[in-house]
């Protein structure tokens, strides 16, 4: 604080010699004249005085037969009339400063920590469906409100924490790692349903055709057997259970959420197609270098002239104005290269080509694996000729390949008698 205040006031180093220079470093004490940064030289003493103080040296010089020169000038009142003299810069300088002031009332970045199952992607949209998006003012921010409506949106997200640093707007999350969940921030799992009511009661259905391999029933009525072919959509387990009165007719139903373990048994198939022949780039070696400069949403290339290559790619970097940590500004830079290429047609080799294959059918292998699918057959058949190779692949899958539905099994009216026996 001392030093912003000599810097505002002013203040000159001095170099000091003469018959009694102690003597006048005495008197400065005694007349409360501030000096610091004191040296000894030998035959002379060099020192800081305040621009006041340096005025009522000349009597203690005189006292003390010494004398003084001014060996460097700083602050405030120094540096104003050199300002005076540039007034361009000053104006300059007074822009800079309003549009600092100016575009430090918006944001111009935001962050996304903690998200591990929900893509930057899918939340950057969801904010701006929100009306949170870079070049928007910070009053019209509603941090509270922001955090609710990512907690109500992704089931996913336990934990919210919006702010403001800067210009830049930080949105922390904390995710539920107990439960699967999608992209998109939903439960994959099934809801589990109150059994006991109708409108809970639910079935379980086949998703595919196939044969059931395995069946476990925990809930529900099941309505087929293992090696039973069924069609996708067909009931395998019913939610309703019915009771039946003593001459066989069903009284009325109890109602559950079908739970059970089923495997079916299903073919597939897949077919890939690849030509021998593709086209390739080829780059000439040569490349423009294009200096950009952007502010907020817009671009500009600052290099002249046109870029005369038929074919080419563009590449590079552009940066954003940081001054501070968190203080990002809405101008861009950043340099980049235009490439120039050709296409050139070229032909597989046999070998890449059985390389090519290969890999889709791992592809797809691991594609299957990766959905929990079991493969339990596996048939490829190769076809060649000159313009491109054909694979087709027939498998045999086991998978739950299952989902469950609403029952539509209609409720029986139950007489208070009748009630009571079904308790």
């Amino acid at each position: 604080m001392l030093n912003w205040i000599q810097y505002l006031k002013g203040y000159v180093s001095i170099k000091v010699w003469g018959y009694s220079t102690e003597r006048f470093l005495n008197l400065c004490g005694n007349h409360d004249i501030l000096v610091w940064d004191i040296e000894n030289h030998g035959d002379y003493y060099t020192m800081k005085v305040s621009l006041k103080g340096f005025f009522s040296l000349k009597t203690l010089l005189r006292k003390t037969g010494t004398r003084a020169v001014i060996l460097q000038k700083y602050g405030l009142p120094f540096f104003t009339p050199k300002i005076k003299k540039r007034k361009i810069f000053v104006l300059g300088m007074l822009a800079c400063l309003a549009f600092w002031m100016f575009t430090t009332r918006y944001i111009w970045d935001i962050k996304i920590e903690g998200n591990y199952t929900i893509t930057e992607d899918v939340l950057m949209d969801y904010l701006e469906t929100q009306g949170v998006h870079t070049a928007m003012k910070k009053k019209d921010l509603h941090i509270e409100e922001l955090e609710m409506q990512l907690r109500e949106k992704y089931d996913v997200i336990t934990w919210t924490s919006v702010k403001v640093e800067g210009t830049s707007l930080i949105v922390k999350l904390r995710e539920n790692e107990t439960i699967d969940y999608d992209s998109f921030g939903q439960s994959n799992q099934n809801v589990v349903l109150k059994d006991g009511d109708v409108g809970n009661c639910s079935d379980i259905v086949a998703a595919k055709d196939g044969i059931i391999v395995y069946m476990i029933t925990r809930k529900g009525v099941p309505q087929v057997a293992v090696g039973d072919t069924v069609v996708e959509g067909q009931t395998l387990v019913c939610g309703a259970v019915p009771v039946y009165n003593e001459d066989a007719t069903v009284r009325g139903y109890q109602y559950y959420d079908a739970d059970a373990d089923i495997m079916i048994l299903y073919e597939k198939a897949f077919s890939v197609e690849k030509k021998v022949a593709y086209i390739e780039k080829e780059y000439s070696g040569k490349e423009k270098k294009i200096l950009i400069f952007g502010l907020n949403d817009k671009e500009w290339n600052l290099s002249l002239g046109r870029i005369k290559y038929e074919s080419y790619d563009v590449a590079g970097e552009k940066k954003q104005v940081k001054l501070l940590d968190h203080l990002f500004l809405p101008v861009f830079y950043g340099t980049k290269y235009a490439k120039e290429y050709s296409w050139i047609k070229k032909i597989h080799t046999e070998e890449e080509m059985e390389k090519i294959m290969e890999e889709e059918f791992k592809k797809i292998l691991m594609t299957l694996k990766e959905k929990g699918v079991q493969i339990t057959e596996k048939n490829v058949t190769i076809k060649k000729n000159e313009d491109k190779w054909i694979m087709d692949i027939s498998l045999q899958l086991t998978q739950e390949a299952v989902k469950k539905v609403k029952n539509e099994t209609p409720e029986i009216p139950v007489t208070e008698n009748e009630e009571a026996v079904i308790e």
